[in-house]
C-alpha cells in the first residue's frame, strides 16, 4: 500500500479551510473534501444505496432508484437516532473511498478536507498530521450570513452544534489564523517544509 502522508485540513464553519485547501492544490498537492465525497457516493457507491435504502425505507429513493435527497432529509429531520445510524454507513463508505482515491495520487502528501472528522472516531488513525484553521468568531459568522444568505442567529446554531475552537487546537500540529490580515500562503509553506523534515519518505 502506497504511504503518503495525509495532512488533515479543518476548521469550524466559515474559518475559511476550502481557502487553505486551494493554496495546497496551487502547490500541486491533492486534496480530498469528504463533505463533497459524501454527498456524490449516494450515487456512486451501490453498497452505501442499499444500505441506505434498506435502513430508510423505499421512500427515500427516486423513480430510478436513487437517492432523493429531500425525501433523506425529511426522513431523518430530527430523529437523531436514525441520522446516527446512517452516519455509520456513510462514514464507513467515505473512508474506503478515500483510500481508493490515495492510492491513485502519485504525491507523497495528500490533504483530507472535514469539518467533522476529528469529531468521529470512526476516523481515528486516517490522517497522520492535522491543521486547524481559525478565524475570530465575527469573522466567521460575516463570511458565512454573505456565502449563505442566513441570518446571525442561524449560523450561531450551525457553530454551536460543531466542536469548538479549543476542542480542535487540542488535537491541532498546525493552526493557520485566516483573519483576512495574515498572508496564508507563507503558512502553507512552512507547513509543507516542517512536514518534509518529520516524514519518513520524502516529500
Amino acid at each position: 500500500m502506497k504511504q503518503s502522508c495525509v495532512l488533515l485540513c479543518t476548521g469550524g464553519i466559515g474559518s475559511g479551510k476550502s481557502v487553505v485547501v486551494r493554496l495546497f492544490q496551487a502547490l500541486d498537492i491533492p486534496s480530498y473534501d469528504c463533505d463533497r465525497a459524501a454527498k456524490e457516493l449516494y450515487d456512486r457507491d451501490p453498497q452505501l444505496l442499499a444500505e441506505v435504502a434498506a435502513l430508510c425505507g423505499e421512500e427515500v429513493l427516486d423513480a430510478e432508484g436513487r437517492i432523493d435527497r429531500a425525501a433523506l432529509a425529511r426522513k431523518i429531520f430530527g430523529d437523531a437516532a436514525l441520522l446516527a445510524a446512517l452516519e455509520d454507513r456513510v462514514h464507513p463508505a467515505v473512508i474506503r473511498d478515500f483510500e481508493k482515491w490515495k492510492e491513485e495520487q502519485e504525491s507523497a502528501l495528500v490533504v483530507i478536507e472535514s469539518a467533522i472528522l476529528l469529531e468521529k472516531p470512526r476516523f481515528a488513525g486516517l490522517m497522520d498530521y492535522t491543521v486547524v484553521v481559525t478565524a475570530p468568531e465575527a469573522v466567521r459568522i460575516a463570511r458565512v450570513m454573505q456565502r449563505d444568505g442566513l441570518s446571525e442567529a442561524q449560523v450561531r446554531q450551525r457553530m454551536a452544534a460543531q466542536w469548538s475552537d479549543e476542542a480542535r487546537l487540542a488535537r491541532a500540529d498546525f493552526v493557520l489564523e485566516n483573519d483576512n490580515r495574515q498572508a496564508l500562503l507563507p503558512a502553507v509553506l512552512e507547513i509543507i517544509d516542517k512536514i518534509k523534515r518529520r516524514w519518513k519518505r520524502q516529500i
